[in-house]
């Protein structure tokens, strides 16, 4: 029994908000969908000039910021005027609705033609010339696209290519935000640049990149990528691996597409002519001098490319010496691998978590992170540890050390005149002062030199012989513990230890500064241990030891140098 064929379902209508807030337009139902908004029919009725209205994410309505932003880059898009970028005619913010009209064009896109005829090398070229005029044009007027994919490549009915949604995705994004708190991404992660995903500052390089992705899915019918894993894990891949060689044409053409989607930005063309040019001049060297002109599609290009893509051809049935490569398999048509086509991401609706940068989604846990974690570890172990290691329990001396200070010998005693009354003060094994009792005095009693009187604070050992005998005390200024040079040395000691450190993170982070910072962060470490230990001891009134010293000072180099190792790694990986 053969079934009846079903009907199409009706495009889903527009809604009253919508249709409420453009009344000049008759609008239909919905045409498409993406991770940039939701696009209706319509149609000027003064005009009778068929449009496409785009309603875009409602994370413009919920920022007044993002809303006045993009409302400045509507203006910009209205005056971009070039034939291979979709014109913006109109732009209406009303109802809690941000829509723009657009031109439509009904030739389909770039990627319904990839995935169902296919393309031959000589088109993806000329595509690619095509797209990064249109780029080139917008980057000139100071507007970044960040979302280059085929489906943002759409052909009117003669078959010129434009690109559609410029801006869109810069604004929603602010130049960096991709992935909200439920894992919807803004933009395409299978043709996102690395600086993009990890919220660095942009420039045209970025756009440069996402061309160079479709150019490369279009010669080779995959993705430099795997796919698989979810956007996050393609983000990743984007960020932290290297792209697969492209080996099914050759060079120079291979050469020029992987050149366009290097990591580093700076290894890049600087902008979308430079590439075209070097595109041009590639498909001349491999498809001869005409090329161009035995396409249908039309292509408007600059001088410099123009000039690029008249190259004579190689000499009669030469190849490249790389990589040999018959000519003929250049006619061929490409068509998308369908285990490499990439997921639509989800349109962001009104209601829906605001965005956040992808760089703060939980990613695979990187080197970096866990010389973070035992940085941090280090520096809690250091703050807490003078605060618990164990002390010498000693009989207390409090003294006033601008007066002599009287020694604590019992009235009983006898005094020995073969061996003189004696004071000496110790600090971690340093020796601060070494007095003999005052002969003049009726009773023993010590006049500390000037220099020992502010030096001292907190406590510190006090070794008083007398009688032949010698007994320790722990010395306590009747003074402030601040109030001197250990007090004060401590505080300004940690201070100049941490801006010391933190220069030699900056230069890291800045990627100004290499393994030597490493090596330097090392005794800032060490000298910052020995200051909290220095301020702990002071302000507890403990007798300072050397062995605590060394072992804060030991714990401080641990946490600088690994706060320097994960800094320079998560400075090498953006």
């Amino acid at each position: 029994m053969t079934g009846t064929p079903h009907p199409p379902s009706p495009a889903p209508p527009a809604p009253p908000n919508v249709v409420a807030a453009l009344p000049q337009y008759d609008v239909g139902g919905q045409i498409g969908r993406g991770g940039m908004g939701v696009v209706y029919a319509a149609v000027h009725r003064p005009l009778g000039r068929p449009v496409a209205v785009k309603r875009l994410p409602g994370v413009l309505a919920e920022d007044a910021r993002m809303s006045a932003r993009f409302e400045h880059e509507a203006r910009l898009l209205a005056h971009l005027d070039h034939p291979h970028i979709v014109p913006v005619y109109d732009y209406v913010q009303d109802r809690g609705e941000h829509l723009l009209v657009m031109e439509k064009l009904d030739g389909g896109t770039v990627w319904s033609k990839f995935t169902t005829e296919g393309v031959t090398p000589a088109q993806s070229c000329a595509f690619g010339l095509a797209m990064l005029a249109g780029l080139h044009a917008a980057h000139g007027a100071g507007v970044l696209h960040l979302d280059v994919k085929p489906k943002n490549l759409l052909f009117t009915a003669g078959g010129v290519l434009k690109v559609a949604d410029f801006g869109i995705s810069q604004v929603v994004s602010e130049g960096a935000t991709l992935v909200t708190h439920g894992g919807q991404v803004l933009g395409t992660p299978a043709y996102l640049s690395p600086e993009q995903a990890l919220g660095n500052p942009l420039t045209p390089a970025a756009d440069v990149y996402g061309a160079g992705t479709v150019l490369y899915e279009l010669l080779s019918g995959r993705l430099p990528f795997d796919t698989g894993g979810g956007p996050l894990a393609m983000i990743q891949r984007h960020v932290y691996h290297e792209p697969r060689p492209l080996t099914e044409v050759p060079d120079p053409l291979a050469g020029v597409v992987m050149r366009s989607i290097e990591r580093d930005p700076r290894s890049r063309y600087r902008n979308a002519e430079t590439f075209a040019a070097d595109l041009a001049q590639a498909a001349a060297d491999l498809l001869g001098r005409d090329w161009l002109l035995r396409l249908t599609t039309p292509v408007h290009l600059t001088p410099h490319v123009a000039t690029a893509a008249n190259r004579p051809p190689l000499p009669a049935g030469a190849t490249h010496p790389t990589r040999p490569v018959p000519r003929e398999s250049l006619e061929l048509p490409v068509r998308a691998l369908r285990d490499t086509r990439p997921t639509p991401a989800a349109p962001a609706r009104p209601g829906t978590h605001p965005p956040v940068p992808a760089a703060q989604v939980p990613a695979r846990p990187a080197p970096a992170r866990w010389f973070a974690l035992a940085a941090a570890l280090a520096a809690v172990l250091l703050v807490s540890l003078p605060l618990t290691l164990p002390t010498r329990t000693l009989p207390v001396l409090t003294a006033d050390l601008s007066k002599p200070v009287p020694a604590p010998i019992d009235p009983g005693t006898a005094p020995d005149t073969r061996t003189p009354t004696r004071l000496t003060l110790t600090a971690a094994g340093i020796t601060l002062a070494d007095v003999p009792a005052d002969p003049n005095a009726s009773s023993p009693v010590f006049e500390l030199p000037g220099a020992g009187r502010w030096i001292i604070g907190g406590a510190v050992v006090a070794a008083v012989t007398a009688g032949g005998e010698t007994r320790e005390y722990s010395l306590q200024p009747t003074t402030h513990p601040l109030i001197s040079l250990m007090g004060a040395g401590g505080v300004l000691l940690l201070l100049f230890t941490l801006a010391y450190l933190e220069s030699a993170l900056r230069a890291l982070r800045r990627r100004r500064a290499g393994a030597a910072a490493v090596v330097v962060a090392a005794p800032s470490g060490f000298g910052a241990g020995v200051a909290v230990w220095l301020l702990a001891s002071v302000l507890l009134r403990h007798a300072p030891e050397l062995w605590q010293a060394v072992l804060c000072g030991g714990v401080g180099v641990v946490a600088a140098v690994c706060a320097a190792v994960a800094t320079r790694r998560a400075a090498v990986s953006r």
